[in-house]
């Protein structure tokens, strides 16, 4: 449903300095809005995959992830523009990591504040209750509170990190044959983490790039309301459920408190 979005961020594509090596997927995810027909004589060459319903981020990016024949797959919101350098930047550092499974860039908003979300610690119990609690945006450069977005690492500068944003997720095609694609138990939010999660667990690293794109956050969905924690719990509850089942009902208790602390500050 960003289907002007949408067009500057195939135009910022095919600007790019590795425009002639790439595969464009635009999967449409039942936006109602016409995108397919709009966007189709403006950019002939992208592959177009329609579907019937919205049947969420992790089945549509699927969809194209089944399709892709690179070396690597970039994971691209639409409302997103790169500059010209981005991908080259981007895949060249993959080229000369080859342990590096998965890649993720500095993210800013159309004001030009940098959004955290661009690297993010590993997802304990601990860690999402100083996300819902609020504890983690009251001290954001903490090691003890603020590990969610590790804010305490510089952002201009490369970091090994635990999990990068799907909005711009550059993976090595080897590393996805070897963990699998993103898991549709996730409908929105949460499969990048679990992504980012199966393919550390793997032996790969997760790295944190800081070369810039703009990211029009809030377009599709607002982050700070209760709709969005719900959600964001709803999501940490089945990463948890299937990966740490011994400690479900501990997170459980955990999070939901983080949730009350977090409405009552």
């Amino acid at each position: 449903k960003v289907r002007e979005l949408l067009k500057q961020c195939l135009h910022s594509i095919y600007a790019s300095t590795l425009k002639e090596d790439i595969e464009i997927f635009v999967v449409d995810n039942d936006s109602n809005d016409n995108c397919i027909n709009y966007l189709q004589p403006i950019f002939p060459k992208v592959k177009y995959i329609q579907s019937n319903e919205n049947i969420g981020f992790a089945r549509a990016n699927n969809l194209a992830i089944n399709q892709a024949s690179g070396k690597y797959i970039l994971l691209l919101n639409p409302d997103t523009i790169i500059g010209e350098h981005v991908l080259e930047n981007t895949v060249q550092f993959m080229e000369n990591n080859p342990k590096t499974g998965a890649l993720g860039v500095k993210m800013i908003d159309n004001s030009g504040h940098f959004l955290p979300e661009s690297k993010r610690g590993f997802p304990t119990m601990w860690v999402s209750f100083c996300k819902l609690s609020g504890l983690n945006s009251l001290f954001k450069n903490s090691r003890l509170f603020g590990k969610y977005h590790l804010r305490y690492l510089d952002e201009n500068q490369p970091h090994e990190v635990d999990i990068l944003c799907g909005a711009y997720m550059l993976l090595r095609h080897e590393a996805i044959r070897e963990v699998g694609s993103l898991d549709e138990k996730f409908f929105m939010y949460g499969e990048d983490i679990d992504l980012s999660y199966r393919i550390q667990k793997s032996g790969w690293k997760i790295q944190y790039l800081p070369t810039k794109i703009l990211h029009y956050k809030g377009e599709s969905a607002h982050k700070n309301d209760l709709h969005y924690v719900k959600i964001f719990f709803d999501a940490m509850y089945i990463f948890y459920r299937k990966h740490f089942p011994k400690y479900n009902l501990l997170y459980l208790c955990l999070v939901k408190l983080g949730m009350i602390v977090g409405q009552t500050l």
